[in-house]
């Protein structure tokens, strides 16, 4: 067979669609590397300097990471270099045991959502509605209903005749508050919305199906829900662990300010005080990374073991 030659406009016609994909990816690609690979690469750079903003850069290599990772021999034993660092870490895997809470409060409300009822956009719009809430108002009003003098809750328990905590200035309860509001904004969020488009997308002859068989709430929910919302719950499960480990500074900064006695600083708060507050930006840098790589560690280990559940 003859081969055939390609006419003579078709490379032509091939640059004009490569430079049109490229005006339409170039935006997307500028804000990648402004916003996202420079800024990293500069955090690496400057996690090898120690820098207070007013004189030059001084370098010192790993130390930054020495100081913030590594441990040194005492008389008693040995201790942490940095021990507010662990302190802090601690708290912030801590303020993260709500997850699976919140992941099942969205599932049920999901369920009762997943109604065809008369009016349901509304019940939607409003379970939805703290999620997109301006959060510095809304900490500003947790914090008025945390007070132990006036606030909201305490008032409500010295009806029942019980005395109520000190909320946010108790080292015991700042992180139980603070993981009651997280759950109040984000069980009827993303998601929510998430859960309810999977369920949307469950044939209802599943549903009759069960029904017939004699299946209860219990039996419906582990044999048909589940397996329908599974790939939603290993999404929202990463994605959970990604916003919990990398995000609550403004809350901390409005409610508590890392107190009482560090008991409420997270992390990212941590990495907000050293740069911003003491001006060490080498090292808040060097925390910014060990974060990332925390994040990265256990993304990647919640996707291995998601993926063999999703191939099981």
């Amino acid at each position: 067979m003859a081969e055939t030659k390609p006419t003579l406009g078709a490379a032509p016609a091939q640059s004009a669609e490569r430079r049109t994909a490229l005006a339409f990816l170039l935006p997307n690609l500028t804000g990648f590397l402004l916003f996202t690979a420079g800024p990293v690469l500069a955090a690496v750079g400057l996690s090898l300097f120690s820098w207070d903003l007013l004189g030059a850069p001084q370098w010192r290599g790993l130390q930054n990471f020495a100081t913030l990772l590594g441990f040194h021999a005492t008389g008693e034993g040995w201790r942490p270099n940095d021990p507010e660092f662990w302190h802090y870490l601690g708290n912030t895997f801590f303020l993260l045991l709500n997850l699976p809470l919140n992941m099942a409060g969205s599932l049920l409300l999901a369920m009762a959502l997943n109604r065809r009822l008369r009016g349901i956009w509304l019940y939607r719009l409003v379970f939805f509605m703290p999620s997109i809430l301006a959060g510095v108002a809304i900490y500003y009003l947790w914090r008025w209903m945390y007070n132990p003098q006036f606030g909201l809750f305490n008032s409500l328990l010295a009806l029942a005749g019980v005395e109520g905590p000190q909320w946010l200035l108790d080292e015991h309860w700042v992180k139980p508050a603070l993981m009651l509001m997280q759950s109040w904004m984000t069980v009827g969020g993303t998601s929510m919305i998430l859960y309810l488009a999977a369920l949307q997308g469950v044939p209802s002859e599943l549903y009759e199906a069960a029904e017939i068989d004699g299946a209860g709430w219990w039996a419906r929910l582990r044999y048909v829900v589940w397996p329908s919302v599974r790939p939603v719950t290993f999404f929202v499960l990463t994605m959970g662990f990604i916003h919990g480990l990398q995000s609550g500074v403004d809350a901390v900064y409005v409610m508590t300010g890392g107190g009482p006695y560090g008991a409420s600083t997270n992390l990212g708060f941590y990495i907000y005080r050293k740069a911003f507050v003491e001006f060490q930006m080498g090292y808040a840098a060097a925390i910014s990374l060990v974060l990332f790589a925390i994040i990265f560690a256990v993304t990647a280990v919640n996707w291995r073991k998601g993926g063999r559940v999703e191939l099981s």
